[in-house]
């Protein structure tokens, strides 16, 4: 008898920001077992739990692995090119009768995991041209990425905490323990911050949560949701106030900071501490040990994204790391230098305000609407009107602020398409459904990521298991929907061409380009060196040996995709080095401190009166929790309830609730029913739960979710309470009233959450 022999594949986890190595063990295409690979430059063997699920997710008997169409409500295994002849009759009949723009896109986050997705994404778009384009960013991080764009001139410039270096680490509304980072991609965030630690340096923490991040740090302080501005605004007040900024770091570089130290004159510590509950005294220490650090970094995320005044948040923490030396310096914030996909062109104009959404006029925001305004796209009637939706591995429904609204909007569309892995809330309402094909079936490059990270890396993933001959990738699909959308009909070959003049134009482009390291080589010659590879395989190949690392074609010793292939544990490309002024691409070549739009709305939070409510609610991340179809994975999902509200007891006193009991949480837009969990760990007058549960609708096929149902925090959230610069949802800071529920406590203590 013969023992089947094991195979051992190295791959990175596409499942959150981190990037971990993973070691997946193989027998007869079974995944055998799942362990961090202790070879990975970056990770060194560290994993989390969402590591493991991905053999779960892989064998998962809910998953759909054929496309389907849906008659009624019964849904039909169909081939293909029956699928597409569906989707091609659907949406041209739409585009005929109403227009481009009568079609909607919103592309889930984990598009921004998926090499097929970044690079094909684009092209499917473009032939699409409508401008009804929405995607998951807006509904978490645009602030960020918006201030970004108007402070370097480029979303993607985001700098980056040296956390390996830095001695004093703030950070507010972010809990990088459980996220990993998130827009600072770091494997095994604990065991940096306890490096920092270790070598004298300080982890402070500002949060309305003592989250797992706080109870590590050697100072944690509560913050009143929303107030985050304010609390921003006197530290700089502070800086200026005290003499603590250093005025000349990078003065050559940086237009505006006159401006700033003016406006932050308007915020001394003394007003504002009682606005945002922090004691003023507490406010003037941090800012004098940020400026008296060696070298310290200030780090915001989605809590801080998420509110109200969003842009101005993220715009102020990176105007403090200014003002205090620490952009583009060891042990501050830096900018990485991404093997691929980090070539920018120099601005024109920002991607911003570039054309408005129909019903509410928000403005554009890098080449999206906000996601807050997709449901009044959809139920109100008029020119423009969405009446054929497209979703790309998301689940709005869940996700998306008042997502009753949205889910009725979606339930009277003339037809959708989604290209998705689950039957879920959302895509439930799809009249097709054409099947992603498993993180272990493609390849896999973190293009995004590897531009967010806390050191320079590159690692390339190939499959560990060969798709069926059947099954098509996402790259595939995607093109073959770019190919559908048009006036003609495609032939069988009109996909392979679209990715033949892709390439073909990105190498055109650089060729003509004096500033590339490819001007004036033969197209055709690199094409040549490029033959035998297809799809992202080619592209990556392409970005990389054309990128700061590659071989440019001519060199011996240059990264490639080749090169990668044979160090499947990954390259280490080192530490975070100054980009400044490289990496400018402003108009100006400088850092734009004080850019107009947020500027203006700097007056709005001056006039903001501090809105008297008696709780409101936030949200919060778990550990095994990123997405909504994790949800899904009996692995992730083990253990005790997560979907609870955190109340602290002195609210649990005064509402009359205790640990177990049912309490029924009412917005101005919705109410829901949960189990109350009290503890010391969250500021009183503060409610909290976690996002992506509210799994109880019919037709939907997830059946550990199911058993997992929760609530929909969504059913809260008012898409009309916005940041008003970038159209995000205010998900954090939400005014709710919580009572206790009239079915009181089951025999267990315990009832599972639903909403009403």
């Amino acid at each position: 008898m013969t023992t089947a022999e094991e195979k051992i594949h190295y791959r990175t986890c596409p499942l959150c920001e981190a990037t971990c190595g993973l070691e997946i063990h193989t027998v007869n295409g079974e995944v055998t077992h799942i362990e961090g690979d202790k070879k990975d430059p970056f990770s060194k063997g560290y994993l989390c739990p969402k590591g493991f699920s991905l053999k779960e997710l892989h064998h998962d008997p809910d998953r759909i692995r054929e496309p389907m169409i849906r008659k009624g409500t019964e849904w039909f295994t169909v081939s293909y090119e029956e699928a597409f002849k569906e989707v091609r009759k659907g949406l041209r009949r739409v585009i005929e009768k109403y227009g481009r723009d009568a079609v909607g896109v919103y592309l889930g986050n984990p598009n921004v995991h998926n090499l097929s997705g970044l690079l094909y994404l684009p092209l499917f778009l473009r032939a699409l041209s409508s401008r009804n384009q929405y995607s998951a960013s807006t509904v978490d991080q645009i602030p960020k990425q918006l201030a970004a764009e108007f402070m370097y001139g480029s979303d993607f410039s985001i700098p980056i905490p040296d956390i390996d270096r830095t001695q004093y680490f703030l950070v507010i509304g972010a809990n990088p323990i459980v996220s990993n980072g998130s827009l600072m991609t770091g494997p095994n965030m604990r065991g940096r911050l306890k490096a920092l630690q270790d070598r004298g340096g300080r982890l402070v923490v500002i949060d309305p949560i003592r989250t797992d991040t706080a109870k590590v740090a050697d100072d944690h302080h509560f913050i009143k949701p929303g107030t985050d501005s304010y609390f921003l605004f006197s530290i700089l007040h502070t800086l200026f106030d005290e003499k603590l900024a250093k005025e000349t770091h990078l003065s050559g570089h940086v237009n505006g900071l006159e401006t700033v130290k003016e406006l932050a004159k308007d915020f001394p510590p003394d007003k504002v501490a009682s606005i945002c509950g922090l004691d003023s005294e507490t406010i003037r220490t941090i800012a004098r040990d940020i400026s008296s650090a060696t070298c310290a970094a200030v780090y915001g995320r989605m809590g801080t994204c998420t509110q109200t005044f969003g842009t101005v948040n993220s715009w102020l923490i990176d105007v403090i790391n200014v003002v205090t030396g620490n952009l583009d310096r060891e042990g501050g914030v830096m900018f990485t230098t991404p093997a691929a996909g980090g070539k920018k062109s120099k601005k024109k104009g920002y991607r911003f305000d570039r054309f408005r959404s129909r019903v509410s006029e928000l403005p554009e925001v890098l080449g999206e609407l906000p996601v807050a305004c997709l449901a009044e796209e959809m139920d109100t009637p008029g020119e423009g009107q969405i009446r054929a939706f497209v979703t790309v591995a998301g689940n709005p429904i869940l996700s998306t602020p008042n997502s009753k609204r949205l889910q009725n909007g979606v339930e009277n569309l003339d037809f959708m398409v989604s290209i998705d892995c689950y039957l879920n809330e959302t895509t439930r309402n799809a009249n097709v459904i054409l099947p992603a094909p498993t993180p272990l079936e493609r390849s896999h490059y973190d293009l995004s990521f590897y531009q967010l990270s806390v050191r320079n890396i590159s690692h390339y993933s190939p499959p560990v298991f060969e798709k069926k001959k059947s099954q098509l990738d996402e790259w595939e699909i995607l093109l073959k929907l770019a190919t559908l959308v048009g006036e003609e009909e495609p032939d069988e070959n009109a996909a392979a061409k679209l990715d033949a003049k892709s390439i073909h134009y990105l190498i055109k482009k650089d060729v003509q380009n004096e500033h590339s390291p490819l001007f004036d080589q033969d197209p055709k010659e690199i094409i040549s060196i490029l033959e035998g590879r297809i799809g992202p395989e080619r592209m990556l190949d392409y970005m990389l040996r054309s990128g700061p690392y590659g071989d440019h074609f001519k060199k011996q010793d240059g990264l490639s995709l080749n090169k990668l292939e044979q160090n499947p544990h990954g390259i280490d490309l080192g530490a975070l080095k100054p980009r400044i002024p490289e990496v400018l691409l402003t108009h100006t070549g400088k850092v734009e401190l004080a850019p107009e739009v947020i500027v203006k709305d700097v007056a709005r939070l001056k006039e903001e009166s501090s809105e008297q409510v008696d709780m409101v609610l936030i949200g919060r991340r778990n550990l095994r929790s990123n997405n909504s179809w994790m949800h899904n994975l009996p692995v992730l999902m083990k253990g005790k309830d997560r979907c609870t509200l955190l109340l602290h007891p002195e609210d649990g006193k005064r509402l009359d609730l205790q640990d177990g009991d049912v309490a029924q949480v009412q917005s101005d837009t919705g109410s829901l029913e949960v189990n109350v969990a009290l503890t010391e760990d969250i500021m009183p007058g503060v409610g909290s739960i976690p996002h992506g549960y509210g799994h109880n609708l019919d037709g939907t096929k997830m059946t550990v979710a199911k058993e997992n149902k929760g609530v929909n925090t969504n059913i809260l959230s008012n898409e009309k309470r916005l940041d008003a610069v970038s159209g995000t949802a205010v998900l954090n800071g939400i005014p709710i009233i919580v009572r206790k529920a009239k079915s009181g406590r089951n025999e267990h203590g315990f009832v599972r959450s639903k909403s009403i």
